[in-house]
Order: C-alpha cells, then sequence, then structure tokens
C-alpha cells in the first residue's frame, strides 16, 4: 500500500485486490491467506513457475501471472520486489494522464 495510488478493496466475495489506477496487480485469497497472485514478465513468469509452490495464476496464466500456493514460497524481501514489478507493469500500461496523476496524489 506504500506505492502511489495503491488502493486495495475485497472483492469476488473472499479476494483481497490490490489495484492501481482501477487496474489490478496482486489479489491475495482471504479464505486461504496463502493464494497470492500477481503479475510478473514473461521472463519471470518462466523462472517463478519451476519453483516449488509456484504455479500459472488461474484464468490468468496467459498475461503472465502467477500464484505462490504457501506463504513462503518467496522469502520477504523477493516478494516485495516482485510485487512492486506487478505495480509497475501494470502502471506502464494505464493512460498517460493516470500514471501523471499517481505522481501527484499521495499515498493513502
Amino acid at each position: 500500500m506504500k506505492l502511489p495510488g495503491a488502493t486495495e478493496n475485497v472483492q469476488w466475495g473472499d479476494n483481497l485486490v490490490f489495484k492501481v489506477g482501477g487496474k489490478i496487480f496482486a489479489v491475495l485469497n482471504l479464505e486461504t491467506g496463502t493464494a497470492l497472485s500477481f503479475r510478473c514478465s514473461p521472463e519471470d513468469f518462466a523462472e517463478l513457475i519451476e519453483r516449488e509452490d509456484i504455479v500459472p495464476a488461474p484464468y490468468l496464466a496467459r498475461a503472465y501471472w502467477v500464484s505462490l500456493l504457501d506463504a513462503d514460497a518467496l522469502p520477504a524481501a523477493e516478494l516485495r520486489q516482485r510485487l512492486s514489478t506487478s505495480y509497475e507493469l501494470v502502471t506502464a500500461r494505464l493512460p498517460k494522464k493516470t500514471r501523471d496523476g499517481l505522481s501527484r496524489n499521495p499515498v493513502r
């Protein structure tokens, strides 16, 4: 939530959804507390799905999303970096006006 313009809300019943500019960059299943999904680059996607407890995200794998099946699938520092990268990938696809507004608005 420290990322500029990042918001969170509960959607689809039991999922905590993190968005920037109205676009999703991460989803956490609140029921299990472990199924965290996020976007990554094609290269990172190929590398991550080779690791234990990381799988292509259901319905989103074609857009290079992965799901962590275990909270310890990635070390905390690497997870923060991966979530930041997901945020950046999504932010890069936002309209310029929306991106520019993110840098002017304070973090919630």
